[in-house]
C-alpha cells in the first residue's frame, strides 16, 4: 500500500518547507533532500500529498530514480525554454532539406530519460524479448542488461508505456520530436554543439566508425544537461507523426495530427556521423522495428 501524508500548502509555506513555482511546489524535507510536484498535483481544496512518487523538479538537473519490478531508471528534469529548431548554422552543409527551414519553438519544463530504455527495463515490463519475422536481440548486435533495448516499433512502444504505467502508477510518455531536440541541444545550458554534448562526435556516439554493435548506455560522454546517448547508439522513436517544418515559431508542437510515419531521432550505431546530428530526422512505419531502433522515456 502506498504510503503518504496530506498536508495543507499554507503549512509547508508558513514552515517554509515548501517553495511555489509556476511549474509546481518544491518540498523540503528533513533529511535534507528535496521533492518535485508538478502543479496538476495539488489539489484544488489546497491540501498536498507528500507520499512516495515525486517528479524531477523541472529546470534544475535534478534525477528521479523509479522501478520497475526489480529493475531501476533515471528521469531528469528539464527546464523549459525557447530554441531555434532544425538546420541551424553549426550543421553546415550536411543538414538535409527536411530540416529545414529553421524556425523557433518553446517547450514547457518536462523529464525525459537519462539514458535509453535497456534491456533489462523492456524485459522487466514485457516479460518478453521483442520478436517478429526472427529478429530479436542478439550477440550479433548487443546483448546485455545495460544495452538499449531495440528491435521495437513505436507500437511495441506504446504497449510498454502503457504497462510500465500500470506498474508505477506514473505517466510516461514518448517524448515530442521538439522535447527530443530540445534536450539533445542541452536545453538551456546549449553550447550550440553539433551533436549532443560536443562537436567531437566519437566522444558523444556510437556510430559506424567506433561500432559494430549496439554499447552499453551512458559508457559516452553525457551532453550539458547530464543526459547520454542522444547521438548514436540506437535511434529514438518519438510520438510525433512525421511531417515538414513550417517556418513560424511554435509552442509545444505535436507535430502533424495524422501520418503514415512516425519520427525517429539521434542516429544509430551503423551510422555515419551525420546521423548523429542534433537536428537529424528520421522516420518509419509504426509497426517498422530493426537493429537500431528503440526508444527513451519522457514524463
Amino acid at each position: 500500500m502506498r504510503k503518504s501524508m496530506i498536508v495543507t500548502i499554507a503549512a509547508l509555506l508558513i514552515s517554509g518547507a515548501a517553495q511555489l513555482s509556476a511549474q509546481g511546489i518544491v518540498v523540503y524535507k528533513t533529511d535534507g533532500t528535496k521533492v518535485y510536484f508538478p502543479a496538476e498535483e495539488v489539489e484544488k481544496v489546497g491540501t498536498y500529498d507528500y507520499g512516495e512518487n515525486p517528479q524531477p523538479e523541472p529546470g534544475t538537473g535534478e534525477t528521479k530514480t523509479y522501478t520497475a519490478n526489480g529493475v531501476s531508471f533515471t528521469m531528469i528534469g528539464v527546464e523549459g525554454g525557447t530554441f531555434q529548431m532544425g538546420a541551424t548554422s553549426e550543421q553546415g552543409n550536411d543538414a538535409f532539406d527536411w530540416e529545414k527551414p529553421t524556425h523557433q519553438v518553446t517547450v514547457s519544463s518536462f523529464s525525459i530519460g537519462l539514458t535509453e530504455v535497456t534491456q533489462a527495463l523492456w524485459y522487466a515490463v514485457m516479460g518478453q524479448k521483442p520478436t517478429t519475422d526472427g529478429n530479436q536481440w542478439s550477440s550479433t548486435y548487443g546483448l546485455g542488461d545495460n544495452r538499449p533495448a531495440y528491435y521495437v516499433s513505436w507500437n511495441d512502444c506504446q504497449e510498454f508505456i502503457t504497462k510500465l504505467n500500470q506498474i508505477t502508477g506514473q505517466q510516461f510518455r514518448l517524448p515530442t520530436e521538439a522535447e527530443w531536440e530540445f534536450a539533445a541541444r542541452g536545453g538551456t545550458k546549449s553550447k550550440g554543439y553539433k551533436y549532443s554534448g560536443s562537436n567531437t562526435v566519437g566522444d558523444v556516439a556510437w556510430y559506424s566508425d567506433n561500432s559494430s554493435e549496439t554499447h552499453e548506455v551512458a559508457t559516452k560522454q553525457a551532453n550539458e544537461l547530464g543526459i547520454y546517448d542522444m547521438s548514436g547508439n540506437v535511434w529514438e522513436w518519438c510520438s510525433d507523426w512525421y511531417g515538414y517544418y513550417g517556418s513560424s515559431a511554435q509552442t509545444n508542437p505535436t507535430g502533424p495530427t495524422s501520418g503514415s510515419r512516425r519520427v525517429g531521432r539521434g542516429g544509430g550505431w551503423n551510422g555515419g556521423a551525420g546521423h548523429c546530428r542534433v537536428s537529424i530526422r528520421g522516420s518509419g512505419t509504426p509497426d517498422d522495428r530493426d537493429d537500431n531502433l528503440g526508444l527513451r522515456l519522457a514524463l
